[in-house]
């Protein structure tokens, strides 16, 4: 993919619809009770993904673009799997997925590719043998392969070491097939998609400060989900229209979770112009459409419990910090050592080709801004985050910039190029 400086950016774009979000309604919608309808669903890999293992146990999930009906085979439906569940690169189904397999009748074999075999199933597995889950690495690497011999499961209270979603997550699936109310402290909160829609289907969650609970064994029931914009999606262009000159944007129908929205309170702290419009709640979550102009931005810090909240925006919020006057120093981020890619490796190593000032640390970065930024031939390492983070650096960056293995923005968001040439005529 080759990309090159241009002089604006304006008009509106409409987000694709959240993956964690999406992740879930299919998860939850499969062992519900019933009907489960779900619009503005994210027709990216990872989620396609989600959807195939759920069809090889049993359920029958009828998609039409980004409308998928889900007819729920209820709690303890799923039937045992006659391959391979091929989770593609998507940590999310590998993670949660699990949760619910531990407490299935059946033994389940779980793999995916080349990058997805590299990344740390040990933060799951730990707590799900605490709960006498039998899971196993099959190369004894505490990573994909995996077999799962469902069978009854014990409840826990686990104080998790890291502040994680899909391990949170995961142990709650679990727990709706525990002997008793199962718990999870996490040391920061992160995401809670999990706890808001297994409630809206019936289950018993209870969530106060950092721990979440769940009751055993309910009857969950299908629901009418509209998926809000994919935050995270959003991000590319909220630095975009930040940092094109005279650009002016509306990014339309974003989800603005608080467990979400870190990159903006960043890119406010930074100075940049952005405004809340229309806001409301969609399917329980909070959603606007977001006013941005092309902004003078300064440095600043990014640490502590902010991180959980932005850790997937970091790539962008980099890109951001390299057209900023003065220094942006991110902390407390370790975490993006193991992500699609050693994201402290790969924004640092395409950051310094594209002529920035940037200095990798154990737990993140320091990029001193105002740098002249020209464009370069960038690896993505195939990470769909890192693609569209420089492709976004191009579009403000002098001469042409080629992103090697650039498809890989089909994991969270196919229309990509597409929306952003759109917003660039």
């Amino acid at each position: 993919m080759k990309l090159s400086n241009v002089k604006h950016l304006t008009g509106k774009v409409s987000i694709p619809g959240d993956k964690s979000i999406s992740h879930r309604a299919i998860m939850f919608g499969s062992i519900s009770n019933g009907l489960t309808e779900v619009s503005n669903f994210l027709e990216g890999a990872d989620c396609l993904s989600t959807i195939s293992c759920f069809q090889k146990m049993g359920v029958s999930i009828e998609r039409d673009n980004d409308h998928v009906l889900i007819h729920g085979n209820g709690l303890h439906g799923l039937t045992a799997p006659q391959d391979i569940l091929d989770v593609g690169n998507s940590g999310t189904t590998t993670r949660l997925i699990s949760g619910i397999l531990a407490g299935q009748s059946f033994t389940s074999h779980l793999n995916g590719d080349a990058s997805i075999q590299t990344r740390p199933m040990k933060r799951i597995m730990t707590p799900l043998q605490m709960m006498q889950a039998d899971i196993r690495s099959d190369k004894g690497n505490d990573c994909a392969p995996l077999t799962i011999t469902g069978r009854p499961l014990h409840a826990i209270h686990y104080d998790s070491p890291v502040a994680s979603a899909q391990v949170k997550s995961c142990v709650l699936l679990a727990g709706l097939y525990a002997d008793g109310q199962t718990s999870v402290t996490e040391p920061i909160l992160s995401r809670n998609h999990t706890e808001l829609m297994l409630s809206a289907f019936g289950a018993t969650v209870c969530s106060k400060g950092t721990t979440a609970t769940i009751d055993p064994d309910p009857v969950l029931t299908g629901q009418k989900i509209e998926v809000p914009g994919d935050i995270s999606s959003a991000a590319y262009f909220l630095v975009a229209g930040l940092i094109v000159p005279n650009s002016e944007i509306v990014i339309r129908n974003v989800g603005i979770n608080p467990t979400r929205d870190g990159i903006l309170r960043v890119a406010l702290a930074m100075g940049g112009d952005i405004t809340r419009l229309n806001e409301r709640t969609v399917s329980g979550e909070p959603v606007c459409d977001l006013l941005v102009r092309s902004s003078s931005l300064h440095g600043t810090t990014v640490e502590g419990e902010i991180i959980p909240t932005l850790i997937d925006e970091i790539p962008a919020i980099a890109i951001l910090a390299a057209y900023a006057d003065g220094t942006t120093t991110i902390r407390d981020a370790a975490e993006l050592k193991v992500k699609e890619s050693d994201r402290i490796q790969t924004i640092t190593e395409n950051l310094l080709a594209m002529g920035a000032d940037i200095t990798p640390t154990d737990d993140g970065m320091i990029i001193r801004g105002g740098a002249p930024i020209h464009g370069a031939t960038i690896n993505s390492y195939k990470d769909h985050r890192i693609a569209m983070s420089f492709a976004v650096a191009a579009l403000a960056a002098d001469g042409e910039t080629t992103i090697i293995d650039g498809d890989c923005v089909n994991i969270s968001y196919p229309g990509f190029y597409d929306d952003l040439a759109l917003l660039s005529r």
